[in-house]
Formats: structure tokens, sequence, C-alpha cells
């Protein structure tokens, strides 16, 4: 799935649509997405200048976005919106840098009603550099 895919599964867009693939997808289950990390994308302006390093926030929210897709391509969720609801035990453990490819793995692990919680790690040359839950509310 390509980005055009993706914006139709979810709302983000550019600059904020932080995923460029989707290589994997069980509806509602589980998914794998890339990022491929470029030199010009918007956070290494600031963060940090001569030394860029992509925020582990948004590793986070990349994630997040993998996530959606997940779950967002259910029928019974099209059109909706997934919200974070909380991460959990977020672990950093590499330095993500230009031309990194990060492969994020999103495993859904509980559902109850619109509210559910997500496994995420994101590996750069299957060294993992995030871990985290994040748990999510459809609406």
């Amino acid at each position: 799935m390509n980005q055009e895919q993706i914006k139709e599964i979810i709302p983000h867009r550019e600059p904020f649509l932080l995923i460029d693939e989707i290589v994997e997808m069980e509806e509602g289950r589980r998914v794998v997405a890339i990022k491929h990390i470029k030199e010009d994308d918007f956070w290494f302006k600031g963060h940090f200048p001569n030394h860029p390093v992509t925020p582990g926030v948004l590793m986070l929210e990349m994630l997040a976005q993998a996530g959606a897709c997940a779950m967002l391509s259910l029928p019974e969720n099209k059109g909706k919106i997934g919200f974070f609801g909380g991460v959990k035990d977020a672990k950093f453990r590499r330095q993500v840098v230009p031309g990194d490819e990060l492969r994020l793995e999103v495993e859904i692990i509980k559902i109850k009603g619109p509210v559910g919680i997500g496994k995420g790690i994101a590996t750069v040359n299957g060294e993992k550099a995030v871990s985290a839950e994040i748990s999510f509310a459809i609406k």
C-alpha cells in the first residue's frame, strides 16, 4: 500500500503523514509499515542542527499511524479517526537518522468497544529502535 492508499484509511496529511508504505496488514489485527527517514524530513531542521536525530515522540506517532491503518481499515471503522489514549513502557534503544529505513510493526492485543491496545516495535535493519504499548480510542 502506498501513501495515496494509506490516505484512504487515515486522515493524516503532509507534513504529518509519517508512514510511507504498508507492506503487510491483517485488518484489525496486525500491520507492518515503513518510514524512509530522509535528510529533508521537517523535524531535522531543529532536532538537532549538525546532528539530525528523529524525535522519539514522532516514532511513537509513526507506530500509532500504522496501528490506526490496521484498525480503521475494518469496514465498521471506515471514516472514523483513531486518537491516542496513552503510551506505556516506551523504550528508545537507538538513534534513527537520515538514510535509515524504519520498520514499524504493530500488533493489536486487546479491543473493548472503541478502545484498544497495540504492541508496537520499530526497527532499523533488525535492530530495535523503539518499543511501546499504545492505547487508542476510535471515534
